[in-house]
């Protein structure tokens, strides 16, 4: 049909998808919209799980991929796959002649799909702006995404305030919530057995879900906090831990690999996953006693299923906190003492009704609503809007 709006929607990584198929799910199904999906990233990485595989699986036609991902995680193959994804983004956007493209959070596959579609100019509406992530490159990139978008979707109205304050128009951005809810509400979690089944490993009397990922602007650190926090595993016999492998970030290698190590000496204990699928993560999530690292699910996702968290270091500084997140420095001592404090004085009971900042269920309805019904003609021109100024 002539008139409806070719909406791509880019997604990079596991993380990313897990949300986005909310929204993709709404599009597919909305008169007016021509939904076009671009898969990129640890998507096309077998080391990762060549997840575009499981992105087909679950029924969705991929219109277009980027390989840019080389074999090695320094900054310096990073900055190259940089350069390799603005080449095939161009190529994309230039084939695919998107009415508006959608992306989502703050990885560097992200601000090349946007970087392109600011010099092609295509409208851009980002999801997850306002956020913050201390100790990681996220963050200005985030930002720096923000600045190339004509519309945004918030998780709360405090992160919608933060990207007004960065000089966007107020009526150009929406709180709408977080995806995550309607990812939760909509599917029936796996009960344990069925997830012993599914993972092929028996969980114990207490169990703990480890994703961890690198501390982007200090690497060194992101390798030592990771040490500390495999010594204080190390410390419980009783407990069985789930790691989730690390993402395609510069040192992502080398936290695999100790996480292979930690796993080989302790088999009977220690399982690993290079992708887990939304199911059975969730589902993880959800039945375990903690989930412990400095990933964004540990803040996010972990509250609105009601499971404690042991945020380790300041990769998620900044971050709204539910009452269920316990910010801990990285040490061994203070670890193992977080831990036991959450295992041993019943915490998950009084999480299981704890508030989460993130909203309500709808927020993919009320985001596609908005990408099909928003003006696109003249919103690249943006002009700043400052705050009044307090003398």
């Amino acid at each position: 049909m002539p008139d409806e709006r070719k909406v791509c929607v880019v997604t990079g990584s596991r993380s990313d998808y897990g949300l986005l198929r909310e929204l993709m799910d709404v599009l597919s199904c909305l008169p007016g919209a021509d939904m076009q999906l671009l898969v990129t990233g640890s998507h096309l990485s077998g080391s990762h799980g060549m997840t575009i595989d499981v992105i087909r699986a679950d029924g969705y036609t991929v219109d277009w991929s980027v390989d840019l991902l080389l074999a090695s995680d320094t900054p310096l193959a990073t900055v190259k796959s940089m350069g390799l994804g603005l080449i095939g983004f161009a190529d994309a956007f230039s084939a695919l002649k998107p009415d508006l493209v959608v992306v989502l959070g703050d990885r560097y596959e992200i601000l090349m799909a946007a970087s392109a579609c600011l010099v092609l100019r295509i409208p851009i509406a980002h999801i997850h702006g306002g956020e913050l992530t201390s100790g990681a490159i996220d963050e200005a990139i985030r930002h720096s995404v923000t600045k190339m978008a004509s519309y945004h979707f918030t998780s709360t109205e405090q992160y919608r305030q933060r990207v007004v304050q960065l000089g966007e128009q107020p009526e150009r951005v929406f709180n709408t919530g977080l995806l995550a809810v309607d990812a939760i509400e909509r599917m029936t979690l796996l009960t344990r057995p069925e997830l012993e089944e599914e993972l092929a490993f028996e969980f114990a009397e207490h169990n703990v879900l480890v994703t961890f990922h690198p501390v982007t602007l200090d690497q060194d650190a992101g390798i030592s906090h990771f040490r500390e926090l495999l010594a204080a595993l190390a410390e419980f016999e009783d407990i069985h831990v789930i790691f989730t492998e690390a993402n395609a970030d510069s040192l992502g290698i080398e936290l695999n690999r100790l996480i292979a190590e930690h796993v080989h000496l302790h088999p009977d204990a220690c399982v690993s996953f290079k992708y887990m699928g939304q199911l059975r993560y969730l589902s993880t999530l959800k039945l375990v006693d903690v989930v412990i690292g400095n990933s964004s699910s540990g803040v996010i996702e972990a509250p609105v299923l009601g499971t404690p968290s042991v945020n380790i270091g300041e990769r998620q500084g900044g971050r709204l906190r539910a009452p269920s997140v316990v910010d801990c420095p990285p040490e061994k001592a203070a670890i193992v003492a977080a831990v036991n404090a959450i295992i041993s004085h019943g915490a998950r009971h009084r999480c299981d009704t704890c508030d989460h900042p993130f909203g309500n269920t709808g927020a993919a309805r009320r985001i596609a609503d908005k990408l099909l019904e928003l003006p696109l003609e003249g919103v690249l021109v943006k002009p700043f809007h400052d705050l009044e100024i307090i003398p």
